[in-house]
């Protein structure tokens, strides 16, 4: 049996609320469970996807600052 994990999060959040995603996100980081990482992979990709240039480059910059 294949399972989407994109498919799964997706329909999980559709609708959803703005602080439901976020304390969503806040929990994943704070358990430090690397089960939620492909989760948080689906939401980046959404991010990365929808947005601009200057968008792009905003968070190009806060990871390469960040993993210094």
């Amino acid at each position: 049996m294949s399972i989407s994990i994109r498919k799964h999060i997706k329909k999980n959040f559709k609708g959803a609320e703005a602080d439901e995603i976020k304390a969503s996100i806040e929990a994943s980081i704070k358990e430090k469970d690397e089960i939620t990482l492909p989760g948080l992979g689906v939401f980046f990709e959404e991010l990365w996807c929808n947005s601009d240039d200057n968008s792009k480059e905003y968070i190009l910059n806060t990871l390469k600052t960040s993993l210094k």
